[in-house]
């Protein structure tokens, strides 16, 4: 039995074997796994789970990892009626015992708030894991792993593999809110296809893509079968699965259990779910299509001769053809059962391989050939299409580490522009009108210094809008958002020049529009930054309770939207004036003692630049209205809730 650590390395290897080359995602990744007990312990359990653990799961703990298999058994009358129509993921927001990180639900990190393309999952195989999630326990054995912080494989074999992959989602979802999380990985056999592009993309760019392994025999068709509309054969597919789950849960897997499909109707439903999974091959933009489904994450291609793992999608699809149209009605039938074969002759794939065929894998052309024979040994005519199949999945232009080099040489070369505002900055700080920063810059006139500082400021943008955006496609390394260097320069650039940005927003009037900054005008690169930087703090100190440290620049506010709460201060005032309703003047009062706290509380931990305490700076003549003001109401103190007579900022 390995120890914890082993497999804790085992886990996170996994994962981070998407960094390491260019073939990673065919021989190598499968060779990896082959020699791990990930697959051969998933399998034990699904197997086991499948027969003693209907309609639920079955957990187990080895060399410290804790395993969690969800059966395939799902359901003895045939497929939820939902099977196969997707629903946002929004719509189970809020109902989590759990937090899910946030306000969003369950799924939080999968949900952008305003998104038209929502990601989506199937709304049948989403119940079947919602009846699982809220019972007692499950909810116990979640916060037992949580506890313990020990890596978490959920697995699961047909049905129970597309809870496994939602668990493992809402999981992973979860972890974002906490700080040292443990490992999280999924393997399915045979599951369904569970979202759309969506999902897809949201799951990519939240760089867990290395976290899902879905294993796929060649001639399996339920993993293909959402790729068809079920309408049309709706009735073959209820008999089919009935006799599926009476086979997986007999202890013996015995065949041919129940009603049969008759070789006509295996025939039908072959060649019907084949024109489809064909139709996607060949158009593959029908997927972006909201109602389709998408893969997602690695996918192993298993067969009598070993596996292959690919993790582009277009790849994965034309796989998913390309070894169904090589089989038969009876074998997309009777393979949804052969995994436990499967995961026995992966172990063993490379053991049959000679010393010289070993060495010549690690060349890329050697290593397509190789990788093509595991797959489509006995059907010579598939080599070339697998072999085209793969070498479109290699990996096109710079590696992820060649990436970032060159982001780095690009980052040094913007690093005038920084400076240039920097002594704007010092400049504006420094000026006789004692306006400081923010201000000269609101109130800024037609100059050339002016000018040059808002193309600079559009320019950082350009390049850290580029930053994000090869991140969420993946074209920079998984930790990338992690590295010192770029959590400082993304934190540092956010500090100097988002306080710009407010003073953009309301010098153009933007807020009457799109009402305050906050909720109407920061830009998204902020909140990417502001995640990075969190993440960060939670990985050096733990949790930090809502407080966020001070980071080293200490010339810059610690809170780049200050300004923006200025702002909306600055209006609470205003309507403190003219306010007659007195739940409306309480609920203004109430904001305005919030931020007067919040400010002193930043002024006296020195976390704020010197342009907020300039003289006829907007935060400082705030101030001063709110000393007057409250000894003008002080005349009327039942028109002031109690408390708010205390000192005032200085």
């Amino acid at each position: 039995m390995l120890s914890s650590i082993t497999s804790g390395v085992f886990i996170d290897s996994f994962v981070f074997v998407n960094e390491l080359g260019r073939f990673e995602t065919s021989e190598m990744l499968a060779r990896f796994l082959g020699s791990t007990p990930l697959l051969p312990e998933s399998w034990k359990l699904c197997g086991r789970s499948n027969v003693m653990a209907p309609q639920g799961f079955l957990t187990d703990e080895v060399g410290g990892v804790t395993y969690v298999a969800f059966s395939g058994v799902q359901s003895i009358d045939g497929l939820d009626p939902f099977f196969g129509s997707l629903v946002p993921l929004s719509a189970v927001s809020g109902v989590s015992p759990f937090s899910g990180g946030g306000d969003g639900g369950m799924f939080s990190a999968f949900q952008k708030q305003g998104d038209e393309n929502s990601a989506m999952v199937d709304a049948g195989l989403l119940h079947l894991f919602l009846a699982i999630y809220h019972t007692p326990v499950f909810q116990n054995q979640m916060f037992e792993i949580m506890k313990k912080r020990k890596p978490v494989v959920f697995t699961g074999h047909s049905l129970g593999g597309a809870i496994a992959a939602l668990s493992s989602l809402w999981l992973l979802s979860y972890l974002q809110s906490i700080s040292s999380p443990p490992s999280v990985i999924c393997f399915t056999f045979g599951s369904p296809l569970i979202g759309n592009q969506s999902l897809s993309k949201a799951i990519q760019q939240q760089r867990l893509s290395g976290n899902f392994c879905h294993l796929v025999s060649k001639f399996d068709l339920l993993p293909r079968l959402l790729f068809a509309p079920l309408s049309p054969i709706i009735t073959h597919l209820h008999t089919l699965l009935k006799s599926w789950h009476l086979t997986m849960n007999s202890p013996f897997f015995i065949r041919d259990l129940g009603t049969q499909l008759t070789e006509h109707e295996k025939f039908e439903l072959f060649h019907f779910i084949l024109g489809c999974v064909d139709s996607i091959a060949r158009s593959p933009e029908v997927m972006t299509n909201r109602s389709s489904f998408v893969p997602f994450g690695n996918f192993m291609f298993c067969s009598e001769d070993g596996a292959i793992c690919i993790d582009d999608i277009s790849a994965i699809v034309r796989m998913l053809h390309l070894t169904f149209a090589s089989g038969s009605p009876s074998l997309c039938i009777d393979d949804h059962l052969e995994y436990e074969s499967y995961v026995e002759k992966i172990n063993l794939q490379f053991l049959n391989r000679s010393e010289e065929e070993l060495c010549e894998s690690n060349t890329y052309e050697a290593g397509v050939t190789l990788a093509s024979q595991s797959i489509s040994s006995g059907h010579e005519h598939m080599v070339r299409p697998i072999k085209d199949c793969l070498k479109t999945a290699r990996r096109i232009g710079r590696t992820p580490n060649l990436q970032s080099a060159r982001l780095a040489i690009c980052l040094s070369k913007f690093a005038p522009l920084r400076a240039q505002i920097e002594w704007y900055k010092a400049s504006c700080d420094k000026s006789d009108d004692q306006l400081g920063y923010y201000d000269s810059f609101k109130l800024r006139g037609p100059s050339k210094r002016d000018f040059k500082v808002v193309m600079n400021t559009i320019k950082l943008g350009e390049f850290w809008d580029s930053v994000i955006g090869m991140l969420e496609n993946n074209q920079l390394p998984h930790d990338f958002h992690k590295r010192a260097k770029w959590v400082y320069a993304s934190q540092s650039y956010k500090l100097l020049v988002e306080p710009l940005d407010i003073a953009e927003y309301y010098k153009n009037g933007d807020h009457r529009k799109n009402g305050h900054y906050l909720k109407g005008g920061r830009h998204t690169r902020y909140t990417v930054f502001d995640k990075w930087w969190q993440e960060r703090e939670r990985d050096r100190f733990g949790d930090t309770d809502g407080y966020s440290r001070r980071s080293k620049f200490a010339s810059l506010t610690q809170d780049s939207c200050f300004w923006a709460k200025v702002e909306e201060a600055r209006e609470w005032l205003e309507n403190v004036r003219s306010e007659r309703d007195p739940r409306r003047l309480a609920g203004l009062w109430a904001g305005i003692e919030k931020f007067e706290n919040y400010a002193k509380g930043l002024v006296e931990r020195k976390e704020v630049s010197i342009d907020v305490l300039a003289r006829n700076s907007s935060y400082m003549v705030w101030v001063e209205e709110l000393r007057v003001l409250k000894l003008h109401f002080q005349q009327f103190s039942t028109q002031i809730p109690g408390g708010l007579d205390r000192k005032v900022v200085p």
